[in-house]
């Protein structure tokens, strides 16, 4: 089960038949997105992007609803904190799965974003592993990952 005791929604790609279960990426740096969407589709995620956190709300806005929303926390426009707050405003999205992937280190910023509702925090820079561990935390990581 994720986190807070809820199961992922798994959905069935229209040609696949396979079930699927979604990412949205929020970093600024199109870099570090493709470094983690790169591992979440390796481990079976459909997978989108966004370059900050308003654009991260308007892939929210336009319906397409992920299981985990992994946010970076310095961004332009509308930074990770600002993005976990609206999320969590919006009775819509509460039930979101939102892990923190970023360089704020600081025992103090930790416990603000999780303060403000994310579920995990990782640190970077980060490992493969370090996601795939955080997402077997949550229950996110689909059954036939070993890790």
């Amino acid at each position: 089960m994720g986190a807070r005791g809820r199961r992922p929604q798994l959905r069935l790609p229209p040609d696949e038949g396979e079930l699927t279960v979604r990412a949205l990426v929020i970093d600024d740096s199109r870099v570090m997105r493709l470094i983690i969407a790169g591992i979440l589709e390796d481990l079976g995620y459909e997978v989108r992007q966004a370059g900050h956190g308003r654009e991260g709300l308007d892939v929210l806005d336009g319906g397409w609803i992920p299981d985990l929303v992994c946010v970076d926390w310095n961004m332009p426009v509308m930074d990770g904190l600002q993005f976990v707050s609206a999320a969590r405003s919006n009775p819509a999205w509460r039930s979101l799965t939102i892990m923190m992937v970023t360089s704020e280190s600081e025992h103090g910023q930790i416990v603000r974003a999780l303060a403000a509702g994310a579920h995990e925090y990782v640190i970077k820079p980060f490992t493969a592993d370090a996601i795939r561990g955080k997402l077997a935390l949550l229950g996110l990581l689909p059954e036939e990952v070993v890790l």
